[in-house]
């Protein structure tokens, strides 16, 4: 059962801590797992989810049109504050395993809807996009996606003819079973890396603990926790209100937009003209304050070892560039070609050796520990045997307590899932023997992809937040893996690929865990969710294409971007017509051995040096190219936490005290945002319509 791997590997644990075993044990013990769960699903939840479904989601899609995001966490707080206080009004309360459900719940239904939404709504322009008819792509697009330009402009801006039932259905398909795909490999890699490794999980409380916040409670001693919360949220709105809402009232109400805090970033490669002693190193300065509470939860050695990983891109660029290995940059570059271009001529390379390292860095130590929970001795001995009893017995048992899935059974939902999404594409891409058989899915080539590639950057991913709280990709992988594949045609670029990663989702489920909230809990509302989500999306999706056309005026966002995007998309996907890349040209080989090769050496060097465990993996995972946009205000964060307020209020108490106040922030900078979006849409509003 999961809590005897949790016994039988507790026993390895125990050891002498060095200095970075210290601060991992801090964040262990920040907020333990409770002993009794309970399940969050109830009527509280069919009631929130007819809310969400009828109320955030129009507000989302119509917010991912117009300014590229939706209402994001903004609305998961928003939600659990009002039905707290409407429960209230009802002289009751939440527990606080029903405000997790209800949390999980928006951010699934609010990101879901918005994410499908898009894609419907951007299928049926570029299907018609200039773009994709001046590349050739426009005639690969599949009527699985979306019909044929002619038939969109027959039946005009709507949804509800003919044409659309296949797409639509294919959506409904695909999205289902990602939904399933949930409880698939990233709850197995969950159970590993929180059950047998006993990784602290640095972020999780993070959530965790602002849920417990607004759960009534009568223990006097446990109201800190809502006070800190409003605390945080009373400094999120300050901040917000000066970041985003000055810029965006004024935006609204006069000529020119008033910005007194750079947004995004301010570049100094423009500014102050870096580039001249710093060639082909991207510099930016990110003033998010949110960056800066994050540095409060971040482990500050983690916060160390970025911030020294930084400084070796400061050091190595240069040298690169003068090298000759840097090619494609050129003076005048912004932060973002910048990046670009190195990824290119380097970075993606060498990124793909640093994952290698980690990789094996991270599964070395795991394989003892793990022979010790299989053959059942939670103690060293000197011969393991591995037995395929003990194995067969951890991955079907399961805590009917926690409402667990077994290992087993998630394994199973990720086999499953896999060998369906590939299915389907090998379903909807047969070939055609006039093309030689050449347009056929390569089901081999992507069965490799899903039942290794997938593994591994989702274990590394897995582990990487379970020490850390980061999480590293690969950059272009599903274009270079299209390209290796051998596939000629473009129609797979709109296929339903297995390349996932499932790392992030242990941490999802450990903050679940956290809370003491049983797995079953998830699943019930997963069956409630996803009805409501797919009718909201397809019916508020048709109202609000009926309402404009999109890209136009009244979506600004898609006005400015999806055009920009449609010439790329159409660039990238002819890559796989004409045969020939600039992504496969800049995979090489020995750039990946020099990767891993340097990412061993500093992790060994480091663990030589006794450094701390924080540092270490900190430091390896961001040795790829990194900009001081998001690393300076997070170190800023880690010092303060560290010198000032740790002294002050104590480290372990001083901790809790961020983990709440880091999403109340978030949350009070989320309201502002919402609320100078809407009056940013009733001033373009009644611009539109002449008043």
């Amino acid at each position: 059962m999961a809590t005897s791997v949790e016994t039988s590997s507790s026993e390895e644990t125990r050891k002498p801590l060095s200095t970075g075993d210290k601060e991992l044990e801090l964040y262990r013990n920040l907020m333990p797992v409770p002993d009794h769960f309970e399940d969050g699903f109830g009527i509280k939840t069919v009631i929130g989810a007819l809310f969400l479904g009828f109320i955030m989601v129009p507000g989302s899609i119509y917010l991912s049109l117009f300014v590229g995001t939706g209402l994001g966490p903004a609305a998961q707080w928003v939600t659990v504050i009002l039905f707290s206080e409407i429960v209230k009004r009802s002289m009751k309360s939440l527990r606080q395993q029903e405000i997790m459900v209800l949390f999980y719940m928006t951010g699934i239904t609010v990101g879901g809807a918005g994410g499908a939404a898009q894609g419907l709504l951007w299928n049926q322009y570029f299907v018609r996009s200039p773009e994709a008819i001046s590349f050739g792509v426009a005639s690969e697009v599949p009527k699985w996606v979306a019909p044929a330009a002619e038939y969109i402009d027959l039946y005009g801006r709507t949804f509800f003819t003919p044409y659309w039932v296949i797409p639509i259905l294919f959506m409904v398909g695909m999205m289902l079973i990602s939904r399933i795909d949930q409880f698939g490999l990233g709850y197995a890699l969950y159970r590993i890396t929180a059950h047998v490794e006993k990784l602290p999980f640095p972020m999780a409380p993070a959530g965790a603990m602002a849920v417990t916040a607004l759960a009534e409670t009568r223990e006097s001693s446990q109201r800190w926790r809502w006070r800190c919360f409003s605390l945080g949220g009373v400094l999120g709105m300050a901040f917000g209100l000066i970041y985003l809402g000055v810029p965006a009232i004024t935006g609204a109400l006069f000529a020119d937009r008033v910005t007194i805090i750079p947004i995004p970033w301010l570049d100094l490669g423009k500014s102050m003209s870096t580039e001249s002693f710093l060639p082909a190193v991207p510099i930016n300065l990110v003033f998010d304050l949110t960056l800066v509470v994050t540095g409060f939860v971040v482990p500050f050695w983690a916060a160390v070892g970025g911030f020294l990983a930084f400084l070796s891109t400061v050091l190595i660029n240069p040298m690169l560039r003068s090298n000759g290995m840097l090619p494609t940059w050129r003076e005048g570059m912004g932060v973002v070609d910048t990046n670009f271009s190195n990824m290119l001529d380097f970075y993606l390379s060498f990124g793909i050796g640093l994952m290698l390292a980690i990789f094996i860095v991270s599964v070395i130590p795991m394989l003892k520990p793990m022979l010790r929970v299989f053959s059942g001795s939670p103690k060293p001995v000197k011969r393991e045997r591995l037995s395929w009893g003990s194995v067969w017995r951890v991955l079907r048992d399961r805590s009917r307590e926690r409402g667990d899935l077994s290992i087993l059974t998630s394994l199973s939902i990720y086999v499953f899932s896999t060998f369906t999404y590939i299915g389907v594409c090998l379903l909807m891409m047969p070939g055609t023997a006039a093309n030689n058989y050449q347009d056929r899915f390569p089901a081999g080539f992507f069965l490799l992809f899903g039942f290794v590639y997938q593994p591994i950057i989702s274990y590394i991913n897995a582990k990487l937040a379970g020490i850390v709280g980061m999480s590293v990709s690969i950059p272009l992988v599903r274009e270079a893996s299209f390209i290796l594949s051998g596939y000629k045609g473009a129609t797979i670029w709109f296929a339903p690929i297995p390349l996932n990663d499932y790392g992030g989702a242990a941490s999802v489920f450990r903050a679940v865990e956290l809370t003491g909230t049983k797995t079953s809990s998830l699943i019930k509302t997963e069956i409630v969710v996803f009805p409501i989500l797919i009718i909201t999306t397809v019916l508020f999706s048709e109202v609000i294409w009926r309402m404009a056309a999109i890209p136009g005026p009244s979506y600004p966002y898609t006005q400015e971007f999806w055009r920009a995007n449609a010439l790329q998309f159409s660039l990238t996907a002819t890559s796989t017509l004409s045969g020939t890349s600039a992504f496969l040209e800049s995979i090489k080989f020995n750039i990946i051995g020099i990767g891993s090769a340097i990412g061993l050496t500093a992790f060994l060097f480091l663990r030589f040096l006794n450094a701390p465990l924080f540092l270490v993996y900190g430091f390896v995972a961001g040795l790829g190219q990194t900009t001081p946009g998001s690393v300076i205000p997070i170190l800023i964060g880690a010092l303060l936490s560290r010198f000032y307020f740790e002294p002050k209020f104590g480290q372990e108490k001083f901790k809790r005290y961020a983990m709440i106040l880091l999403p109340g922030f978030a949350a009070g900078v989320g309201l502002v945002g919402m609320a100078a979006v809407a009056i940013n849409l009733i001033a373009k509003s009644t611009t539109t319509l002449g008043y």
